[in-house]
């Protein structure tokens, strides 16, 4: 494994963890190298994704002699990586926390905010490291690092976080950074809770719910959501069924939008400027989400997210954006980040996405197209008198 692999992962490298309200993007290394908070699209606390100086929060066995394995845990989002040699072997399991109890269409609906990473002994000792360095505001705030007792905070501007770990950590000169170095012996459980709070709002970090969120309850509330949406029994049927729980890990729970993607800047082509945030929800996306989302039996996210569109568009049919944000927002005026370096060196970074101004006539297509495909699937009935006004507001806007 070279130092480039390490430092510079391909993007294939990457696992995807959510919680239905953000994203985390961890790579086969160990390293936590995205995590937006508190939504899809908030600033970045970890953004080596985009830039080396960014933030991240590396957790590893020392050495580059690993065979390393993974995937997810059965019907979830919950990642296992094993890392193992002649003699030893480890295994990180790591999640965005659900609500304790929470199962089926509850799941995201009250996030706790919660990255969750266990390590496992299973053969030999295992000497490992940590070090976490998290950088607010996509790499801008470099915050305040703190003990408070077996607490490790990091504190600036808007952003709280708080590190909760079976193993100290010790705060670097200047504190640049927090490390720990410690050995898992066979049979050996260690568990790491990193949780986010508003600086200015309730503290959410040490609150009940914080405090009892597990990886096994986790594990537990996606195999409940799944649990009825296992009517596909066609071609691919694992594929299918993985494809469904990415949708779902791509909905914002609190509205139903369905982002394009998590991430923001990643190139169309290494090197390039064709670098654009996709942390939105665009309307030409909806009737090919639903039909997805139906191949995968999923009808009420389906349904769900009809009714965001509604929302989102409200009244004003005449000037209907093609993208909004994921509450529905209307201006995303785009910037560029600057400071950033991009991914392998793709710049520019941007954030936010001039396509709301644009105008594409065939997004009101794609609208009426997934108004029939709920209607096919759901069978007749009255529709809401805000979606009857859009729908035919469309479809005169089409034929001018």
């Amino acid at each position: 494994m070279s130092t480039d692999q390490r430092t510079r992962p391909a993007i294939g490298d990457y696992a995807f963890l959510s919680d239905c309200n953000a994203a985390v993007f961890v790579d086969r290394w160990g390293s936590v190298d995205w995590w937006c908070l508190p939504r899809f699209d908030s600033p970045s606390v970890f953004g080596r994704l985009l830039d080396p100086d960014a933030g991240h929060w590396t957790l590893r066995p020392d050495g580059d002699d690993w065979t390393i394995s993974r995937g997810y845990l059965r019907d979830s989002l919950v990642l296992a990586t094993t890392w193992s040699r002649p003699g030893a072997e480890v295994r990180i399991t790591e999640a965005l926390a659900l609500e304790p109890g929470a199962r089926g269409h509850e799941i995201g609906k009250r996030t706790s905010h919660a990255l969750l990473r266990r390590v496992e002994g299973i053969r030999g000792s295992v000497a490992f490291c940590s070090e976490f360095r998290p950088r607010f505001e996509y790499g801008l705030n470099r915050p305040r690092l703190a003990r408070d007792g077996d607490l490790l905070t990091a504190e600036a501007g808007a952003v709280s976080l708080t590190l909760v770990a079976d193993v100290p950590f010790e705060i670097a000169e200047r504190e640049e950074c927090a490390t720990a170095r410690f050995v898992v012996q066979p049979a050996t459980t260690l568990d790491f809770r990193l949780s986010y709070s508003p600086a200015y709002g309730p503290d959410l970090r040490e609150s009940g719910t914080a405090q009892s969120v597990s990886v096994d309850d986790t594990v537990e509330g996606w195999r409940s959501w799944m649990e009825p949406h296992q009517a596909y029994h066609g071609p691919y049927r694992d594929l299918v069924r993985r494809s469904a729980l990415v949708l779902k890990g791509l909905t914002y729970e609190r509205s139903g939008a369905l982002l394009a993607a998590a991430t923001t800047s990643l190139p169309e082509k290494l090197g390039g400027e064709a670098n654009w945030d996709y942390r939105l929800a665009w309307l030409r996306d909806a009737s090919l989400m639903m039909r997805a989302q139906w191949v995968a039996a999923c009808p009420e996210e389906a349904e769900r997210y009809f009714a965001w569109i509604a929302r989102a568009v409200g009244r004003d049919h005449r000037q209907t954006p093609i993208v909004y944000g994921v509450e529905g927002e209307r201006d995303l005026t785009e910037r560029e980040l600057p400071h950033l370096a991009g991914y392998r060196d793709s710049r520019p970074v941007r954030i936010g996405n001039d396509a709301w101004r644009q105008t594409q006539l065939d997004v009101y297509g794609h609208v009426l197209d997934a108004a029939c495909l709920l209607r096919e699937r759901l069978g007749p009935g009255p529709l809401d008198e805000d979606v009857s006004r859009m729908l035919a507001d469309f479809a005169d806007r089409a034929a001018e």
